[in-house]
């Protein structure tokens, strides 16, 4: 699992001004600035493919990465409408059949994070690292690649997707941390994911998975 262990030692190889501070307050104002953390995002992928051991990159505001982040946004807001389009009517559905169940939304929610979860998993992580390396916009999009990278290389995939599940578990676990540690939980399971998602796309030989 060097995959992994990598994956999760790769962030506490940032520098704590130039990476974790900027990081700390894109996540802390995320509705003002979700696009400059995803384009950053991207930005960590790409440095993580050309040398996964030489630790995050300092953010650097640039047209680059405010345009990554822009079509990236845009490629999680495409994987998560359908699933948007189905909560009210799952929600509609299932207060009907538990006669007034006050948390209809709250279950139809649940039952829909998993399958879009399974569904982000397959085509995110190949269609974030094929981007970074290449910045082309179309190779985000590429659903086909994305698939067909997962059979390709099923073992990578699966390993690199339960690296970034675990983060981000860890991530929002750190909410119970003086209702704090939501915030650099969050950017430290990006990084996380930055990381595992460039062994999809790297340059050098990649780490092992066991």
């Amino acid at each position: 699992m060097r995959l992994v262990a990598d994956s999760f030692a790769w962030p506490f190889r940032a520098s704590w001004k130039s990476t974790w501070i900027p990081g700390f307050f894109s996540v802390l104002f995320l509705p003002v600035l979700f696009i400059p953390l995803l384009g950053y995002a991207i930005a960590a992928t790409r440095a993580a493919e050309q040398d996964p051991h030489g630790g995050p990159p300092p953010w650097r505001i640039s047209l680059r990465l405010l345009s990554d982040g822009f079509w990236t946004s845009l490629l999680v807001m495409l994987t998560l409408l359908p699933y948007a389009i189905a909560l009210n009517p799952l929600a509609a559905a299932l207060h009907g059949a538990t006669h007034g169940e006050p948390y209809a939304h709250v279950i139809a929610l649940l039952v829909l994070a998993l399958p879009w979860g399974l569904v982000a998993l397959a085509v995110i992580p190949h269609a974030t690292a094929a981007f970074a390396a290449s910045g082309a916009p179309r190779d985000l999009f590429d659903v086909r690649a994305a698939l067909r990278g997962v059979r390709r290389d099923f073992m990578t995939w699966n390993v690199t997707a339960a690296a970034i599940v675990t983060a981000w578990a860890i991530g929002i676990a750190c909410v119970g941390l003086l209702c704090f540690g939501l915030v650099p939980g969050v950017f430290y399971a990006i990084l996380v994911s930055a990381h595992a998602a460039a062994a999809l796309h790297r340059e050098g030989p990649r780490p092992s998975a066991r």
